[in-house]
Order: structure tokens, then sequence, then C-alpha cells
């Protein structure tokens, strides 16, 4: 594993653990499996894992995986302040109180305020005293770095970097993504002021990926070094210097050893011509293909009226990407048949998605356009014929 430093001289892996897509068993995480994961990862050099207090189970499960296995001090815990959930000064204790208690530790080493979008999120974070909170968290070693994950444009990024002396920040970085939200101008911005910068979704929600359209994967396959498609993402990113740390939502022991092996040899700025070549026409070939710039990570939900927002996108990209049958029969199998609905045609407007939405993507609009197409009048008659023969069966 290779290392690069924060702000304070200490070694982050450049290979940081998403807790956001842990394996699921039930209604809950599958313990046994994150546990096994999580410490292969910090056998293999991983110590940095992100965490936030909106990921369903996340932190309790972290918190208990370290503190059965005695690891705490060998890992460097990200968690995040819901500031769109804040709106009195009591609240942000009450929120960091419950994160501690939840991960079974006195102090969080990297603090985040989540998923801000422009500079007046802070300064509302301002006028209730948060600066004043910060200091007096740092001063009593319960925070030790302090910065924000940031989803909206360029000009904002820079003046929410501008706004507070930050010990780091997150943005959504990927090849995809290299000029869209923060992008690389963002990424050049905090590395000039020597904030270190984490990345999230590196693989823009597995778009870089699971759902390569056929041009993209066949570029892959002929690609000289025989890097796959995850490898090639990766590299990419760690080709940069200003990239501190890349998380990944890993969820086999395959996965790590593969993102392992790679944060172990990558160079900086080894990249050839071909190589970035090969980075543009993927690029190319996934924007022909995607439909909507969903990456799946369901801060649009729960739906109040129970519409499964990003299996509906997710489906409606793989009719593009893949092909019409295969994104409606997943539709099918992942959504159709379900005992409680969780159609479009269910949703109200009501416009909570689109307001907790990183990608401010027109969710109550495109919803239905998705619906029309994945549940044309045949699928639809018969998804209604077969829900309703097993609502009857159970």
């Amino acid at each position: 594993m290779q290392y690069r430093k924060d702000r304070q001289g200490n070694d982050i892996s450049i290979l940081g653990y998403g807790c956001m897509r842990f394996s699921r068993k039930g209604a809950g995480i599958d313990f046994d499996k994150a546990e096994a994961e999580i410490l292969h990862a910090i056998e293999l050099g991983v110590n940095y894992f992100d965490s936030a207090y909106v990921y369903p189970g996340s932190e309790e499960l972290l918190g208990a995986v370290l503190a059965k296995n005695g690891v705490r001090e060998q890992v460097r815990i990200a968690t995040k302040l819901p500031q769109y959930l804040v709106k009195t000064t009591g609240a942000i204790d009450r929120f960091f109180d419950e994160e501690l208690r939840r991960l079974q530790t006195d102090y969080i080493d990297y603090y985040l305020m989540h998923m801000v979008t422009d500079v007046a999120q802070w300064e509302n974070l301002q006028r209730l005293g948060i600066e004043d909170w910060i200091a007096r968290k740092k001063a009593s070693g319960a925070i030790r770095q302090i910065g924000f994950s940031f989803h909206g444009a360029t000009d904002g990024f820079i003046k929410v970097l501008d706004a507070y002396d930050w010990d780091f920040c997150q943005i959504q970085y990927n090849y995809l993504d290299e000029h869209t939200q923060a992008g690389r101008a963002g990424l050049e911005a905090a590395a000039t002021k020597g904030i270190p910068v984490i990345i999230m979704e590196p693989l823009r929600g597995g778009k870089l990926v699971d759902l390569l359209p056929e041009k993209g994967k066949q570029l892959i396959a002929e690609n000289a070094h025989g890097w796959t498609a995850a490898e090639l993402a990766f590299r990419w990113l760690w080709d940069q210097p200003q990239v501190t740390c890349v998380l990944s939502g890993m969820n086999s022991l395959e996965m790590i050893d593969e993102n392992c092996r790679v944060a172990s040899e990558v160079p900086v700025g080894a990249f050839t011509e071909e190589d970035f070549a090969l980075v543009s026409a993927m690029r190319d070939a996934i924007n022909e293909r995607v439909k909507v710039g969903c990456t799946g990570c369901g801060y649009c939900m729960p739906c109040p009226k129970g519409v499964d927002i990003p299996a509906l996108f997710r489906c409606w990209n793989e009719m593009y990407t893949e092909s019409a049958i295969s994104g409606r029969k997943e539709y099918w199998q992942t959504v159709s048949l379900r005992r409680e609905k969780a159609f479009a045609r269910q949703c109200v407007k009501c416009g909570k998605c689109e307001a907790h939405c990183p990608q401010s993507i027109p969710i109550r609009e495109l919803i239905h356009v998705a619906d029309r197409e994945l549940r044309p009048l045949p699928w639809r008659i018969a998804g209604d014929i077969a829900r309703g023969f097993a609502v009857r069966r159970g």
C-alpha cells in the first residue's frame, strides 16, 4: 500500500474504504462478511474508513468491528455531520454524540460537513456557531481534522474552499466527471492551498465498470496493459499527485485484493498518450449511451411514497448500455414483482428526492420517462398480474 500525507503529516492510504455499500443480509448489513472484508483491508494496509450519519447501519457496523477486534488505533475514521438536517446549535452536538456512540470511540479522525452544495449552507452553520464548536472539539481532541464533502458546481466549491481554513475536503471525481461538479479545477484549487482531497464515486456508482456499453467493454478487452475497467479508473486518479485518497465501496475480498494490488504498485505521472486516449475513448463510449447520471448513492431515498428511484434509473440506463430487454428484465425482477409497489406513478412530486440529489437530477420529470420505457403496456399488465398472484399466495 502507498500513502500520501494529510496536513498534519499523517499517512493516509491512497485507497480508502467507502462504508456506504456493505453487503446486506435480511434487513441489515451482513456483519460477518463485512467484518472479514474490513479486517482484510486493514491487513493489506488500508487505514482510511469513510462513513456518514445517514448511511444505514454503517457507523454501527464499523464501530463494532473495530472494537471487537481491537484495531481502532490502526485506522483513521472519517464520518460526517448531516448539515442539511441541522436546524439548531444543539442539534450539532446531538448528531456528533450519537455518531461517537455508534462508532464506539471518543474521537473522530476526519469529520466532514456532509453534502455541501453551496457556500450558503456553510454560512448557515456559521450562524449557528459551528466555528466555535469545531474549535472546542479540536481542542478537546474529539475531532482531529475538519473538512467537507461537496456536490455542486466548481464556483461553489471554490467559495466553500475559501470560506474556512479546512484540513481536507472530499469531492466526486472520476474520468467521466473530470469537468463537472468540483472537477479538475476544484482539485487543483485545493492542492494549491495545500488541502488534501479525498475522492468519492471513482467508478461513478459502477457505471465505469458494471454498466459499460459494449464499445467500452471492447476497449477494455483490447487495452495493451491488460487493465480491468476498475483498474483504469483508479490508475487515472492515482496518476494525479493532487489526489490524496480514493474511496472504494468494496464488498468482496476479491475486490479488496485487486484494488490493494493496484494501490501498491501504481506510480504518479506514468500515464502515456495512449493511456489518456483510452480514457477519452471510454468517456465517449459511455456518454453515447447513458440516459441519466445517477450514481446509485441513495441520497434521494427513502421516497415518502415508496418509489425506488435508484433501481428505476439503474435499469433505465441498462436498457441503453446493455439492451432494452436486459433493463426491463432487471426491473421486472428487482421492482415489478415486489409485494409493495415502488413505481414512478406513485410520485406526488413533493421534491424531497431532488432536494437531496448530489447530481441535481430532475428526478420528478425523469422517473416518468424511465417508467414508460421500462414498463410498456404489455410489461405493465404482466407485472400487475404476477405481483397480484404473489400477494394472494403470500
